[in-house]
């Protein structure tokens, strides 16, 4: 069933996504992965957002307001809109001036802002949240854990006026937007900003580039000297990688024992390809 607006006009989305530098992206995720990882789970994050919402039958398009140049030709490979982050005044600011852009082009559009970090989205699940959203001027997704969130809906002729960061469930509720209170949309709700919450995401089943982000580095301990602190991991693929003590002293670890699961991260390619740091795996 097609969704329909308050006039019963078919409703369509241009959904905002704003996405920090990657640099600076998911910095709560440090403890759990290394810049180098925390980047390219950042990447990951927003590419399977973008890729599940393109596929919506309710949305017409993406815009992802971003001054990260490799974030951007990423997901202007998948279809999204790049649009620079003029404003430079944080997540709000970014949002508004993607939604002014978007009606700047075509006045009379249905536009709504989603976070850029729900590596377990399901389009389905996102159908159900926008055909929801259709029914009210403006409507807003809380996140899982019931504090923030994670999609805010403006319809034709409704400013968007968006409230993120921190409590913004209340700031969204109490500004007059609806409240979108609907069973089995757990992916709409799910964004990543710690280990805790990628292994949430993880558990409901994350998209194909954060799945191959996450195990290309992770492993089995296979072989490990006391006396030297060296030693090797076995990839999920059954392929062996050494580790020098190094490596082994940047994980911040006093001992493994072969058979834990950890994180690597790897430097270099084919014969140059080695292991820069190894620690437990905390997602």
């Amino acid at each position: 069933m097609r969704p329909v607006g308050r006039n019963g006009a078919p409703v369509t989305w241009t959904l905002v996504v704003p996405l920090k530098p990657l640099s600076r992206a998911k910095t709560r995720l440090s403890d759990a992965a290394g810049d180098g990882l925390r980047a390219s789970l950042a990447l990951a994050f927003a590419q399977d957002t973008v890729d599940a919402a393109l596929a919506s039958r309710w949305v017409r398009g993406v815009t992802v307001v971003t001054d990260d140049p490799l974030a951007g030709r990423e997901l202007s490979a998948l279809g999204a809109r790049i649009l620079p982050d003029s404003p430079g005044r944080g997540l709000n600011a970014a949002l508004t001036h993607g939604a002014l852009a978007v009606r700047g082009e075509r006045p009379g559009a249905a536009v709504a802002a989603m976070n850029a970090d729900l590596p377990a989205l399901r389009t389905v699940e996102l159908d159900l949240v926008l055909e929801a959203a259709s029914g009210f001027s403006r409507a807003f997704v809380a996140d899982a854990a019931g504090v923030g969130t994670t999609l805010l809906s403006a319809a034709p002729g409704a400013d968007l006026a968006p409230a993120f960061g921190g409590p913004s469930r209340a700031r969204h509720r109490a500004s007059g937007a609806r409240e979108i209170e609907l069973a089995g949309v757990d992916s709409v709700r799910r964004d990543v900003d710690t280990a805790g919450d990628l292994r949430a995401a993880v558990a409901l089943g994350v998209g194909a580039r954060t799945r191959a982000r996450l195990a290309d580095m992770q492993g089995t301990a296979y072989t490990y000297d006391p006396e030297t602190r060296a030693g090797s991991v076995l990839l999920d693929d059954g392929t062996p990688l050494p580790f020098d003590t190094a490596a082994f002293d940047a994980g911040g670890l006093r001992m493994l024992r072969p058979g834990q699961r950890v994180r690597i991260e790897v430097a270099g390619e084919g014969e140059q390809r080695r292991v820069v740091l190894v620690t437990l795996q905390t997602f």
